[in-house]
């Protein structure tokens, strides 16, 4: 189809909605007589009136409705892609599809479903699981966004950044480093839990661990933060975590948290989506709200952060 042709459609399709060249003119933002010689176009290129005079307005001919039937929808369609309808959050009807892991379901979605609940009930969120194949989610459309540590590289995907995901060593509250200093020596001493979602018993404290020439012992995986804080309330593993992920068990007392007794480098959290969302307003306010609820988390861990090493 030729640039030509889609213009004498775009004024078509308003002169079959307005029922005059008038209004058509005025909704275009065109002058009466540059529809009325657009429509003398389309008359000699499709060969039939189109349009006869009825009243103040004018009425289409068969032709003409058929055509409509025919170029109604797609035009609608190119329409909204390239000029996307407001979103209203409190109107809106739409399920979104979300890429994490229950560690970050578990910080996300309470804050999240409060906010829907008050400021757009309409909004359905759907938590897919996240075993680090983001990109692939994303290319395959399969999800809008992925919500957590995001190290893909591809052009087609945006990602920003959201916070650092600090670590901490967590034990119940009875257990016998709870009330000790946690040195290296102490930390090697005790069996592990470590959540690792491919069942591989090494993590990023194993690998800073080796650069030591040192081993801890893994007595356990699991493939769930909230299975492995359950198990950390009534065993007697220790296992490093994410600060964020625990902060809520902290605050109940159910877990104690000391600082790691080597470096291990916070994991850097990304929400991502692919750029053919890029201009989707229904998808930016969802990132916006993520992104605000996430600044906030980030806040309250960096003030337990700095309590933890006073």
């Amino acid at each position: 189809m030729s640039r030509t042709d889609l213009n004498l459609m775009v004024i078509f399709d308003a002169i079959m909605k307005e029922q005059s060249i008038t209004a058509a003119a005025e909704q275009l933002a065109m002058t009466q007589p540059s529809v009325s010689n657009a429509l003398s176009r389309m008359r000699h290129q499709w060969h039939d009136p189109l349009f006869v005079k009825d009243g103040r307005g004018v009425k289409p001919t068969p032709f003409a409705e058929q055509l409509w039937q025919r170029i109604n929808n797609p035009l609608a369609d190119i329409q909204q892609a390239l000029a996307p309808p407001e979103f209203i959050a409190q109107q809106a009807r739409r399920q979104f599809r979300i890429a994490l892991t229950d560690g970050m379901s578990g910080i996300l979605w309470l804050p999240l479903r409060q906010h829907i609940e008050q400021h757009a009930p309409g909004i359905d969120i759907y938590a897919v699981p996240y075993k680090a194949d983001g990109e692939t989610l994303l290319l395959n459309a399969e999800v809008e966004l992925v919500v957590d540590y995001y190290p893909g590289r591809d052009r087609q995907i945006r990602s920003e950044a959201q916070f650092d995901n600090h670590f901490v060593c967590l034990m119940r509250p009875g257990h016998v480093l709870a009330s000790q200093t946690l040195t290296l020596t102490r930390f090697l001493a005790q069996d592990h839990l470590l959540v690792s979602l491919s069942g591989d018993p090494r993590g990023a404290v194993d690998t800073q661990l080796q650069q030591q020439h040192q081993q801890r012992r893994v007595a356990m995986t699991v493939n769930s933060f909230s299975a492995a804080l359950e198990i950390l309330r009534d065993s007697n593993l220790i296992a490093v975590m994410p600060l964020s992920v625990a902060m809520k068990a902290i605050a109940r007392g159910e877990l104690v948290a000391k600082p790691v007794p080597l470096v291990v480098p916070p994991a850097p959290i990304s929400m991502a989506w692919h750029i053919r969302q890029q201009r989707d307003p229904g998808l930016s306010w969802l990132r916006q709200t993520i992104a605000e609820i996430l600044t906030a988390l980030d806040s309250q861990c960096r003030q337990a952060l700095q309590a933890l090493h006073k």
